[in-house]
């Protein structure tokens, strides 16, 4: 049975059914992660792009090495944002295009991206843009392609739906406009000889829909082009980041990529010889990853019911950061080992506990679950993207879960 929050679209695929039916309850919790529901839709919203947007896969949302191999035929190259991931995504994709950001970068990992050969960098500071230019200058090697991270003025603002903020106001990502024009000025400097400018990134807001990101993006494109008139600059490429909405209020709901292909394509009309790039994570990998688990225990508090479960949010964090309960599939499990009654839920809303020491540690609030018992087994949706790999793992020392990763 399926809780009510949930939709058959993102229920379990069969091959997830098929091998969590095999599994024995030490083997739970695990993360069951199918790569042909992934190849599928990352074809489809590659498919729904115009040729002139490039799509790179944001590592940082699950940086599975079997995920990270599936994409590799159907993304153009990944978006890293440590040292750590950058010789972890070269390791599991060799000879990829490789873009570097992130909002502090260490000197060795700036030595470490030289020499691996990055594809493009993002530079956030003044400070990250001298250092660069002055390990370039000390080290021989080919022209570096880079890309200044900008934080534009936004007329409009970012809309209230935005889950995250990176830009549009005050934060630690990017360039203000005044350190955005400084750096311009370094970067016709002698010192900054081997930095080629490329174009500007401008990832500002995650969880916008295509209406909300076309309306940022054609703020930025239009703070963009009168910058580079300004400084009578060539600039051949924008990144808009990700950023792209999963709503895991209505996971049967997915992002309009057409009508995000559609708006963009309008945009590069307006903009001819310009090239975009966007870096999908969670809206690329979300989709293709279930958290299994089993019913420890079903009790009452204070006229509230609680389900107990293996594992909780020390494996599955993002219910908890985001503040949303995960939606989940029942899977009932006929048989209770033994002699006393099965602890079993009312038809009253349920929360859906983990076994930290914690009253966060919350993966469903006021869930409906009429039925839920002891034994039975729980399969949270949307489990593929900042889900395991945000987790922290070490608090209680539990038993981590098994991984399995189903192919064709």
């Amino acid at each position: 049975m399926s809780a009510s929050a949930t939709s058959t679209s993102a229920d379990p695929t069969p091959a997830v059914l098929a091998r969590l039916a095999d599994l024995a309850p030490d083997q739970l919790p695990a993360y069951l992660y199918d790569l042909p529901a992934l190849r599928r839709h990352a074809a489809a919203v590659r498919a729904a792009l115009p040729e002139r947007v490039e799509l790179y896969y944001a590592a940082k949302a699950n940086p599975e090495p079997a995920l990270l191999t599936a994409l590799r035929d159907l993304v153009d190259g990944y978006e890293v944002s440590s040292g750590g991931e950058l010789a972890h995504v070269r390791a599991a994709a060799p000879g990829a295009a490789l873009a570097f950001g992130g909002p502090g970068k260490t000197p060795a990992e700036l030595a470490a991206a030289l020499r691996a050969g990055v594809h493009r960098w993002h530079l956030e500071s003044v400070q990250e843009l001298r250092q660069l230019a002055a390990l370039t200058a000390a080290a021989p090697g080919a022209t570096v392609d880079v890309l200044l991270r900008v934080n534009p003025p936004l007329a409009t603002g970012l809309p209230d739906s935005a889950a995250l903020a990176m830009g549009g106001r005050p934060t630690p990502f990017g360039l203000d406009p005044r350190a955005t024009e400084e750096c311009l000025r370094l970067l016709a400097r002698p010192e900054a000889a081997r930095l080629r400018l490329r174009g500007l990134h401008a990832h500002l807001a995650s969880g916008l829909a295509p209406a909300e990101h076309l309306a940022i993006a054609e703020q930025v494109l239009d703070w963009s082009a009168a910058l580079a008139a300004r400084h009578r600059l060539e600039l051949t490429e924008v990144n808009l980041g990700g950023g792209m909405a999963v709503d895991y209020t209505a996971p049967a709901a997915r992002f309009d990529w057409a009508a995000l292909g559609t708006g963009l394509r309008h945009l590069l009309a307006r903009h001819p010889g310009l090239r975009l790039r966007i870096e999908p994570g969670r809206a690329l990998t979300a989709y293709c990853g279930w958290y299994a688990t089993e019913v420890l225990d079903v009790r009452r508090s204070h006229g509230e019911q609680f389900a107990v479960l293996r594992g909780g949010t020390h494996h599955l964090r993002t219910p908890a950061t985001r503040g949303h309960s995960q939606p989940f599939d029942v899977l009932p499990v006929p048989a209770w080992p033994h002699p006393w009654p099965r602890p079993t839920a009312t038809a009253a809303p349920i929360t859906l506990a983990g076994q930290l020491c914690t009253p966060k540690d919350v993966l469903a609030h006021h869930a409906t679950a009429p039925g839920l018992r002891a034994g039975d087994r729980v399969v949270f949706q949307l489990a593929g993207a900042y889900a395991w790999n945000i987790s922290h793992h070490e608090f209680l020392l539990h038993p981590r879960p098994t991984f399995h990763v189903l192919d064709e």
